[in-house]
């Protein structure tokens, strides 16, 4: 690595890494330089020069924008002195011209309120007082740091830009633009996404959309990382728009199992008023999506839950916590360990999680006990169980270095939004992407070759690109030779994976195969990202082991760039496995840990995972059932019936944020304390573990999920269910989970922390390729349609049209349901045919007009706008609509003509 660079600032000496600019070195060093234009994380633009210093280099002086110029050795730079002062003044000057400046060079400043006359006659529109980021603006603190004169001799000319205000979640004042391009750039840059651009109108640059004049016609995200550069008021959001900001904590976003750190800024009266990322998130880089962003209000919400309160003979009464808790233990004391269930909340905490199984097996005497959303396990364990500890833990932020990716049967532009991007990076810098996925997404706009296989055959594909792979001698001969075994055993099997068969079942053509296989191949190392998306059950641990199977070919094991992401579902997902909240099925070690310390017996027979427990309450075999709710999504099809189930209880314990379709089958209920109101750890997809900091003490009886099991457990006479505090929770956790020794609270707080994972492996170390059949008969039934809904940012090839709802823009187009012409023959169905897609159920999925073309036999695609997501935060009646947003789920359907 080459050696840092001495220099010198203002007399100070520091050291600068290599390619680092000046104004990095100087930031990093605790040395503050005005800019404007720069922004971490984005490559350095130069466009307002704020950030002059005078340089002397090998006896050459010269005046630099310090964003872009690095350092040489021996340099003295001056930040400070009488010419760089001017010049800086001069220049700020010149951006005065394009914005409203009274009060930023008003010396009554502050000392001026909102209300007050205005005796320099400003106009109210220009005032600082009455800009959404009044006090938190950066050209105001800029133009305070130069010191610019009172009066300047330039004028202000107001260039009376309508304020677009009708698009959802924010607002947009370009009378208020700087033209750093910060929003441009970083929806580019580190987003890759086109959504905003520089346009010219009349001669003037200014930031405009790219596509149309809305943000729902240019392929915007939603995920406001445009708002957070934004050094000035032009760009806000409008929930909360006007409000100041107290005080800030820092804190861990769990809509997703990303866990993206967050800046949560709390007015004077403790609500959370803003959400941004924050720069030094080791997970997320400042970056944000849709759900958290704009997804973090419900803590404030006038319903929340405020009281405990029970159900007894249909009469609901509000009671004293000690008196619930008792209720609680009474109702779940008279049932068999067979007959109970826990859920855990998907949002809870690593120590609501390991106090929740520990609830289960200690008080309840059962294993039933599991994550709400942990509904597709089997990839994730069947990942950790055969894989290197090093590829499953890697940060997300690896695959940006990896020469190929393989993205397969996942939607991470939706579901785990912030792991899109260094895919999209990625593939924007030459990296080989494929994706395997039925729908189209987002990332299948960057692949480059998407593959589009019959529901159910995922699996086979990927053995079938292992044999085109071996057919073509792309296989990694040197590390198979040195690190891997089972290689002839495995060519053997491959004879079986004949490509003309395979890609038939598939519904592909064989070169597309090929091709796969060549890009996958090409690359130095292989990331791949895997969910549960479209596998059953009966097919997931089969894709893992084919996906193994593909990187042990091509050698890309280990290092930087070979990362395996398992793409939970849930805020903490990660959290609940490291814990031990599982029923018994997977990592049983570190149960039976936590069971020697507890000094109790663990009961016998593995448990039922979260989806078999609704099954079971439909069947009559669980009883009761303790549901810890935040964050739970039942609108899952994976839960099937859930009224039907719920309402089959004899006794439910909830404990939620509020009164929800789920409550209203309780016979108990608690109110859960918020990510606001509680200090606690979560564990995110990398198995990074990081600290949820606490932004206000909770204003009633709402309890976090831990205290609430807890005080359930002590009502039933249970031992070891006196904690203090959630602190005294993770040390226990920390003292008997080997991957976190040495970590607490405190640790935490300072650093979040990499826990490791490990794999099972013979003595010496080495890998195995899994020689398997292939089956023929699987695919979508011929008897029915299977709808893949995708969803993408933009497509340039329709036209988009807008209506307007509530005076906002919405999406308002016929959607393209395109079929088979087989399907459609059986079917009845012509080409351009008004058609309504229904489940089986005969709820309507989908409505549009036929386009019938040579898709995949037995499927039907259609692809929607990502806008509409925003639209749905937006509008959304529910005061938590993270966990509701739609996502692009496949069903079984039917086709029918619209009724005319």
């Amino acid at each position: 690595m080459p050696d840092a660079i001495q220099f010198t600032i203002d007399g100070q000496q520091l050291e600068a890494k290599p390619g680092e600019t000046i104004l990095q070195a100087a930031l990093a060093a605790g040395i503050y330089i005005p800019y404007l234009c720069y922004f971490p994380n984005m490559k350095p633009y130069g466009a307002c020069r704020t950030c002059v210093v005078d340089t002397e280099a090998n006896g050459r002086k010269a005046t630099v924008a310090s964003c872009t110029a690095t350092p040489m050795p021996d340099m003295t730079v001056e930040t400070k002195n009488e010419s760089v002062s001017e010049l800086r003044r001069g220049i700020i000057e010149l951006l005065m011209s394009e914005h409203p400046h009274g009060c930023l060079t008003c010396h009554r400043i502050e000392l001026c309120g909102p209300q007050d006359v205005c005796q320099r006659h400003v106009d109210v529109t220009d005032r600082c007082t009455i800009c959404p980021k009044n006090e938190r603006c950066e050209l105001k603190d800029t133009v305070r740091l130069v010191e610019l004169d009172l009066r300047t001799p330039l004028n202000y000319n107001r260039r009376d830009l309508p304020i677009h205000a009708d698009d959802p979640l924010y607002d947009r004042d370009y009378n208020l633009c700087i033209v750093c391009a910060r929003c441009v750039r970083v929806c580019d840059e580190v987003r890759g996404d086109v959504a905003l651009t520089l346009v010219e109108r009349s001669g003037v640059s200014l930031v405009g959309t790219s596509h149309g004049t809305s943000l729902m016609e240019s392929g915007c995200e939603f995920c406001g990382a445009c708002i957070d550069v934004c050094p000035t008021g032009a760009l806000v959001e409008r929930d909360y728009k006007w409000e100041k900001a107290k005080t800030q904590v820092t804190t861990v976003c769990t809509n997703c199992p990303v866990g993206c750190e967050m800046v949560a800024e709390v007015n004077k009266f403790d609500k959370i008023i803003r959400f941004r990322g924050s720069v030094d998130g080791p997970s997320n880089r400042g970056q944000a999506c849709f759900k958290g962003k704009f997804g973090y209000d419900y803590p404030n919400h006038k319903t929340r839950l405020r009281r405990a309160y029970a159900r007894q003979d249909g009469i609901i009464r509000n009671v004293e916590l000690d008196e619930a808790f008792e209720l609680a233990a009474t109702k779940l004391g008279g049932f068999s360990p067979e007959e109970v269930a826990v859920i855990a909340a998907p949002r809870g905490s690593n120590e609501d999680h390991y106090v929740a199984q520990k609830f289960a097996r200690i008080a309840l005497s059962t294993n039933n006990v599991d994550s709400g959303m942990n509904l597709y396990p089997e990839i994730a364990e069947r990942l950790e169980s055969r894989w290197e500890g090093t590829d499953t833990g890697q940060s997300i932020w690896d695959i940006e270095a990896s020469g190929s990716i393989l993205v397969a049967c996942a939607n991470p532009t939706e579901a785990q939004n912030v792991m899109a991007i260094p895919v999209k990076r990625a593939a924007r810098n030459g990296a080989h992407l494929v994706v395997i996925d039925s729908r189209e997404t987002e990332l299948t706009r960057y692949a480059a070759v998407w593959l589009r296989p019959k529901v159910g055959t995922e699996h086979l594909l990927v053995m079938g690109l292992v044999r085109a792979l071996v057919d073509g001698a792309r296989e990694d001969d040197d590390f198979i030779g040195a690190h891997v075994d089972g290689l002839s055993e495995l060519k053997a099997s491959l004879w079986e994976f004949d490509l003309r068969r395979v890609a038939q079942t598939c519904g592909l053509a064989v070169g597309d195969i090929a091709a796969a296989a060549a890009e996958l191949s090409s690359g130095t190392s292989l990331s791949v990202l895997l969910g549960s998306d479209q596998p059953s059950p009966t097919h997931r641990n089969a894709l893992v082991d084919a996906v193994m199977n593909l990187k042990l070919a091509c050698g890309s094991v280990g290092g930087e760039g070979n990362g395996v992401y398992a793409l939970y579902e849930g805020g903490n997902g990660a959290g609940a496995k490291l814990v031990g909240c599982d029923p018994l099925k997977s990592d049983t070690a570190t149960i039976e840990r936590f069971a020697s310390a507890w000094g109790t017996e663990l009961p016998a027979s593995p448990g039922l995972g979260v989806a078999e427990m609704f099954e079971a309450m439909r069947a009559g075999r669980i009883k009761a059932a303790v549901i810890l709710s935040d964050g739970l999504a039942l609108q899952d099809q994976a839960y099937g019936d859930v009224d039907a189930a719920l309402a089959n209880l004899d006794c439910l314990v909830v404990s939620s944020l509020f009164d929800t379709d789920l409550t209203k089958h309780a016979d108990v209920v608690f109110p859960t304390a918020a990510y606001t109101e509680t200090t606690a750890t979560v564990t995110n997809i990398e198995n990074r573990v990081q600290l949820v900091r606490q932004a206000w003490v909770p204003r009633h009886d709402q309890l976090a999920d831990w205290q609430v099991v807890c005080g359930i457990a002590k009502a039933m006479n249970a031992t070891g269910f006196d904690y203090a505090d959630s602190s005294s929770v993770y040390d226990e956790i920390a003292a008997n989970v080997m991957q976190l020794r040495g970590t607490s609270h405190e640790t935490l707080d300072k650093a979040s922390f990499m826990a490791s994972r490990s794999r099972e492996s013979d003595a010496a170390g080495r890998y195995r390729f899994e020689v398997m059949k292939p089956d023929y008969n699987v695919g979508s039934s011929a008897n029915g349609l299977v709808l893949a809904p995708g969803r993408v940012l933009h497509q340039p090839d329709r036209e988009i049209t807008l209506g307007t709802r509530n005076y906002l823009n919405v999406i308002d187009r016929v959607e393209a349901i395109n079929l088979h012409r087989d399907d459609a023959l059986r079917y009845g169905i012509s080409d351009g045919d008004s058609v309504d897609v229904v489940d089986s159920n005969g709820g309507s999925c989908l409505s549009g007009r036929a386009n019938v073309n040579g898709g995949v036999p037995g499927m039907v695609f259609a692809t929607t706008l990502f806008a509409d997501l925003g639209t749905f935060i937006e509008e959304c009646e529910s005061p938590d609509p993270a966990p509701l947003v739609p996502g692009l789920a496949l069903r079984a359907v039917e086709v029918k003509r619209a009724a005319d």
